[in-house]
């Protein structure tokens, strides 16, 4: 990288589960694309491994977790599981879709970074991976 050039940050949008509504992920990849980041969209019904794996290949700094099925508590664990035993906990994890308020703690004890619920804007979003990512 020469000097003054500035990478992108990258984001992996990704839909762990069987959960097949995929609206919500593909307008925050939108997004996050314009607003000058480079996303790669895993698709739906991604397993936390190949989530994880699609992490790691890309050099992602954050992975964006959209889950509307109900089984965040065990999707979003594992991911952070395979992202620790990777190495790969520097990862800025988000986590979008119809979360409890009773499970926002314990996703941010684990080690979620944010959490965003149905509503949220994607500057929100946005303002909140260019603060968290490190550059």
């Amino acid at each position: 990288m020469s000097a003054g050039t500035e990478r992108k940050i990258r984001v992996v949008v990704a839909k762990p589960g069987l959960d097949g509504h995929d609206r919500g992920a593909k307008i925050i990849a939108r997004a996050l694309r314009d607003a000058g980041m480079e996303v790669i969209y895993t698709g739906l019904h991604q397993t936390p491994e190949q989530i994880v794996e699609t992490v790691i290949q890309e050099d992602a700094d954050a992975v964006g977790l959209s889950i509307l099925s109900g089984a965040h508590m065990t999707l979003v664990p594992r991911v952070l599981e395979l992202l620790r035993e990777q190495e790969a906990d520097d990862v800025v994890i988000m986590v979008g879709g119809t979360i409890p308020a009773d499970d926002v703690e314990e996703l941010k004890r684990l080690g979620v970074a944010g959490i965003f619920t149905p509503g949220a804007s994607t500057t929100d979003a946005i303002e909140f991976i260019r603060g968290s990512v490190r550059a």
